[in-house]
């Protein structure tokens, strides 16, 4: 099979670390002479990207291998990520389906498609046991082209008691400082502002490949020197254990010129008991502290929050626990997680169980509390002038784009202010949850 000329496709399902790595898979196939195109035309190779953490993996993996084969019935199929790390035997049944490559293969493509040919037989399967996966392979993707998500670190050493992503992605490594500033340099030459900081356990940065567990740097290290990368205008740190965000990172970000006022910080329960049974590596009374010091240095900083509910042992009393904790909390949005039953980790034999609908009704109820948070919060920036960072999309004649605290704003589509940083006057919240602004100048006008 000769490479010209051929096409590929590309879909990703997950999370943006996916995101980042589909692109680097993308890249070494147009390097290699293969065109790009959309995953509903008619493709030579189509390249599926899977999650384990979403709640229909062997789904959603159906689903896409149906919408290739209905593009190109003649194209090769090929799944990689996560879930293929996970269940290689069972995807490779899937009809459709001609390779499944797990997280050591999945960088190394281009070497299995020169002898795969359509087959009529279940796929093939190329997944090597998790504990080899100790290489690293630094990756960026460009998302909305207004902002790229650079991958620094993989796996994780924790062993949270609901989760699968220490058996689908290895143990924690991360890639080197001189890579991660050479992948910087290369987005910012692309014109792009806002870079998004991404890994599977971003705060233990700094841990070496092959398992070495002495760390080399540190993320403070890691985030000293990307302040310094010229042509950034932001950096957004994606999502960081409590326990490892340190006064130190915070205070740099307070006073940096690149990063901005954001952080994600999973919490998972607001019950100390719960946070014991789900082995997490702190209580209630640290993650307060670390909410307490960012308001402390940056009073309008967004703080984001994970939470799982229907956690096994999770009682009404316990819920409400999360419920009055996270409401009492100064944080700006949650993302809420229905907790599901997955193989192999500790939390499928806990007593306990809450019931589907249960756990369906507490996630609207923290959903419910999240809106109510996210407007408190914006109704703080009302008022303020803040820089907003114009996103490409045109939606029937409206632009939006994000301050730096992550304040969802609107105005109408103007093509001049795609890409660009302008510093506007938030106005008020719109019905649909945004916010609108003005000019400076107009809403000096208006106060004069």
């Amino acid at each position: 099979m000769s490479h010209f000329h051929r096409t590929a496709a590309f879909h990703t399902l997950g999370c943006k670390l996916n995101f980042a790595e589909t692109s680097t898979i993308a890249r070494q196939l147009t390097d290699a002479g293969y065109d790009k195109v959309s995953f509903d035309d008619r493709a030579d190779i189509y390249v599926i990207n899977t999650c384990s953490v979403t709640e229909n993996a062997d789904r959603e993996c159906k689903l896409h291998v149906k919408r290739a084969m209905k593009a190109n019935p003649e194209g090769l199929v090929v799944i990689v990520g996560c879930y293929a790390q996970l269940k290689p035997e069972e995807i490779s049944q899937i009809t459709g389906v001609d390779l499944v490559l797990g997280a050591k293969e999945k960088f190394n493509i281009l070497s299995y498609l020169d002898d795969l040919e359509k087959s009529e037989s279940e796929g093939v399967v190329h997944s090597c046991e998790i504990e080899e996966t100790d290489f690293f392979i630094g990756s960026y993707s460009i998302g909305d082209r207004t902002r790229a998500f650079l991958k620094v670190q993989d796996g994780c050493d924790y062993k949270c008691t609901y989760c699968t992503i220490p058996l689908a992605r290895g143990i924690s490594r991360s890639d080197t400082i001189e890579n991660v500033l050479k992948n910087a340099k290369e987005i910012a030459e692309r014109d792009i502002k806002e870079i998004v900081l991404t890994g599977v356990n971003i705060g233990d940065y700094g841990k070496g490949e092959f398992g070495n567990k002495r760390h080399e740097h540190t993320f403070l290290d890691l985030i000293s020197e990307l302040d310094q990368v010229e042509g950034i205008e932001r950096i957004r740190i994606s999502s960081i254990e409590p326990n490892l965000l340190k006064d130190e990172s915070i205070e740099l970000v307070s006073k940096s010129k690149s990063f901005v006022p954001h952080f994600h910080i999973p919490l998972q329960s607001g019950s100390d008991e719960l946070l014991k049974k789900m082995k997490r590596r702190y209580l209630t009374k640290l993650y307060n502290d670390r909410v307490d010091k960012i308001r402390e240095v940056m009073p309008d900083a967004a703080i984001g929050v994970d939470v799982i509910v229907g956690f096994p042992g999770e009682t009404e009393e316990l819920f409400m626990e999360t419920y009055n904790f996270l409401n009492n909390l100064p944080i700006s949005y949650l993302h809420v997680f229905t907790y599901s039953e997955r193989e192999n980790t500790e939390a499928v034999g806990m007593p306990g169980v809450v019931p589907i609908p249960e756990r369906k009704k507490r996630n609207k109820m923290l959903r419910i509390l999240s809106e109510k948070k996210k407007m408190a919060f914006y109704q703080t920036q009302l008022g303020k002038t803040l820089p907003v960072l114009w996103e490409h999309e045109n939606k029937d004649g409206k632009m939006y784009g994000f301050t730096e605290n992550y304040v969802r704003v609107q105005k109408d589509f103007d093509q001049a202010s795609v890409n660009q940083i302008e510093f506007l006057n938030l106005e008020k919240i719109l019905s649909d949850g945004t916010v609108s602004v003005q000019s400076s100048y107009e809403s000096f006008l208006a106060k004069a």
